[in-house]
Protein backbone atom coordinates (compact mmCIF):
# COMPACT_ATOMS: atom_id res chain seq x y z
CA UNK A 1 0.00 0.00 0.00
CA UNK A 2 1.51 3.80 -0.65
CA UNK A 3 0.79 6.76 1.44
CA UNK A 4 -2.16 8.55 0.91
CA UNK A 5 -2.23 12.00 1.04
CA UNK A 6 -4.79 14.47 2.59
CA UNK A 7 -6.52 15.68 -0.15
CA UNK A 8 -6.77 11.86 -1.07
CA UNK A 9 -8.17 11.27 2.53
CA UNK A 10 -11.36 13.63 2.34
CA UNK A 11 -11.91 11.78 -1.02
CA UNK A 12 -12.11 8.55 0.47
CA UNK A 13 -14.26 9.68 3.18
CA UNK A 14 -16.61 10.92 1.29
CA UNK A 15 -16.17 7.16 -0.91
CA UNK A 16 -16.45 5.62 2.25
CA UNK A 17 -19.66 7.46 3.50
CA UNK A 18 -21.49 6.52 0.22
CA UNK A 19 -20.54 3.84 -1.52
CA UNK A 20 -21.18 2.82 -4.60
CA UNK A 21 -21.41 6.26 -5.84
CA UNK A 22 -20.36 8.03 -8.68
CA UNK A 23 -17.80 10.72 -9.54
CA UNK A 24 -19.95 13.35 -10.22
CA UNK A 25 -21.77 12.96 -7.18
CA UNK A 26 -18.37 13.25 -5.27
CA UNK A 27 -17.60 15.78 -6.72
CA UNK A 28 -20.50 17.59 -5.48
CA UNK A 29 -20.30 16.64 -2.02
CA UNK A 30 -16.46 18.12 -2.22
CA UNK A 31 -17.48 21.30 -3.56
CA UNK A 32 -19.67 21.85 -0.81
CA UNK A 33 -16.98 20.54 1.93
CA UNK A 34 -13.89 21.55 0.61
CA UNK A 35 -14.77 23.99 -1.70
CA UNK A 36 -13.04 22.27 -4.74
CA UNK A 37 -13.81 22.56 -8.47
CA UNK A 38 -14.88 19.15 -10.53
CA UNK A 39 -11.53 19.31 -12.05
CA UNK A 40 -9.75 18.93 -8.89
CA UNK A 41 -12.44 16.43 -7.48
CA UNK A 42 -11.79 14.29 -10.67
CA UNK A 43 -7.95 14.29 -10.31
CA UNK A 44 -8.01 12.93 -6.99
CA UNK A 45 -9.65 10.45 -7.75
CA UNK A 46 -7.49 9.26 -10.82
CA UNK A 47 -4.61 9.22 -8.41
CA UNK A 48 -6.49 7.03 -6.13
CA UNK A 49 -7.40 4.24 -8.26
CA UNK A 50 -4.17 4.45 -9.59
CA UNK A 51 -2.58 3.92 -6.39
CA UNK A 52 -5.34 1.25 -6.18
CA UNK A 53 -7.44 2.53 -3.45
CA UNK A 54 -9.98 2.89 -5.40
CA UNK A 55 -11.97 1.18 -8.43
CA UNK A 56 -14.31 2.67 -11.01
CA UNK A 57 -16.90 1.43 -12.81
CA UNK A 58 -19.02 2.57 -15.86
CA UNK A 59 -21.10 3.42 -17.20
CA UNK A 60 -21.34 6.46 -14.35
CA UNK A 61 -17.86 6.34 -13.02
CA UNK A 62 -19.57 4.65 -9.82
CA UNK A 63 -16.11 4.36 -7.42
CA UNK A 64 -15.92 1.92 -4.73
CA UNK A 65 -13.09 1.75 -1.99
CA UNK A 66 -10.66 -1.34 -2.20
CA UNK A 67 -9.28 -0.58 1.60
CA UNK A 68 -11.65 0.21 4.72
CA UNK A 69 -11.13 2.93 6.42
CA UNK A 70 -9.61 0.79 9.28
CA UNK A 71 -7.32 -0.29 7.33
CA UNK A 72 -5.84 2.89 5.71
CA UNK A 73 -5.91 4.42 9.37
CA UNK A 74 -4.13 1.05 10.53
CA UNK A 75 -0.95 1.58 7.65
CA UNK A 76 -0.81 5.00 8.25
CA UNK A 77 -0.57 4.52 11.68
CA UNK A 78 2.39 2.66 11.21
CA UNK A 79 3.97 4.55 8.52
CA UNK A 80 4.08 7.62 11.21
CA UNK A 81 5.32 5.43 14.01
CA UNK A 82 7.86 4.17 11.59
CA UNK A 83 8.82 7.18 9.96
CA UNK A 84 8.39 10.09 13.39
CA UNK A 85 9.48 7.60 16.36
CA UNK A 86 11.51 4.45 14.65
CA UNK A 87 9.20 1.93 15.16
CA UNK A 88 8.75 3.19 19.34
CA UNK A 89 4.90 3.01 20.49
CA UNK A 90 6.44 4.33 23.61
CA UNK A 91 7.93 7.03 21.60
CA UNK A 92 4.66 7.74 20.13
CA UNK A 93 2.03 7.61 23.61
CA UNK A 94 4.93 9.74 25.23
CA UNK A 95 4.95 12.58 22.40
CA UNK A 96 0.97 12.19 22.50
CA UNK A 97 0.50 12.34 26.32
CA UNK A 98 3.26 14.53 27.13
CA UNK A 99 1.76 18.11 27.30
CA UNK A 100 -1.95 16.37 27.43
CA UNK A 101 -4.35 16.22 30.55
CA UNK A 102 -6.26 13.40 30.89
CA UNK A 103 -9.38 12.83 32.67
CA UNK A 104 -10.15 9.46 34.79
CA UNK A 105 -12.07 8.22 32.40
CA UNK A 106 -10.06 8.80 29.55
CA UNK A 107 -7.19 7.28 31.65
CA UNK A 108 -9.09 4.62 32.46
CA UNK A 109 -10.23 3.97 28.79
CA UNK A 110 -6.96 3.76 28.02
CA UNK A 111 -6.16 1.37 30.37
CA UNK A 112 -8.55 -1.09 29.29
CA UNK A 113 -7.73 -0.87 25.47
CA UNK A 114 -4.03 -1.83 26.40
CA UNK A 115 -5.37 -4.77 28.89
CA UNK A 116 -7.52 -6.28 26.03
CA UNK A 117 -4.24 -6.56 24.25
Amino acid sequence: MQNIFDSEIKVMEIIWENEPVSAKEVSLIATERVGWNKNTTYTVLKKLEAKGFIKREDPGFICSSLYSQNEIRKYETKSLLKKLFGGSKRALFSALLEDEKLTDEEIEAIKNIIEKR
